[in-house]
């Protein structure tokens, strides 16, 4: 896999992501595993388990997907690729962020983008939900899973840990 092709796709990611890295998701599965098959559904899935056991679980994906597609240079390109944008970014507009927000036709304008956002993170969690939920034990792993973050709020990392557990007994029996 050539480098430069993978630092800009992910720079392009890292200059159009907003709100939630969530968002990451969708234009991952967009491009890396429809558009140009250097993924498939189930390494992107692969990928985004791995990042969850992270901190900055979304973006640390970036970096797994860059080792997968690239081994350590890999990495690094799409590290830097996907978080250069947003220190530019903030550099540029940290000033402006008062007047910006005091703007009506810029608070119409974000909250236009943040409708989009959610929408993409749903249809992409719809996607990914497919791909994972393949039998009944990841059926009703997940939704026990949303049942005890929902009610509960426990937190993630421990239905991951749990989750993990389940899939290796399930695995070994």
């Amino acid at each position: 896999m050539a480098l430069w092709p993978l630092f800009l796709f992910f720079l392009k990611v890292g200059s159009v992501l907003f709100g939630s890295g969530y968002v990451l998701l969708a234009f991952l599965r967009a491009d890396l595993v429809d558009r140009w098959h250097w993924l498939s559904n189930a390494q992107l899935l692969d990928a985004v388990a791995v990042g969850q056991v992270t901190p900055g679980p979304v973006f640390t994906t970036a970096t797994f997907i860059g080792y997968v597609l690239g081994g350590a240079k890999g990495a690094a390109v799409a590290t830097i690729g996907i978080f250069l944008p947003a220190f530019v970014f903030v550099a540029i507009s940290g000033p402006l962020i008062p007047r910006i927000r005091r703007s009506p036709i810029a608070g119409a304008f974000l909250d236009g983008v943040n409708a989009a956002s959610i929408a993409l993170m749903a249809v992409v969690t719809f996607l990914l939900g497919r791909a994972a939920l393949v039998d009944i034990p990841t059926i009703l792993l997940a939704l026990t899973s949303a049942f005890l973050l929902i009610r509960f709020r426990l937190n993630s990392a421990w239905l991951i840990a749990g989750g993990a557990v389940v899939g290796m007994l399930l695995h070994t029996v």
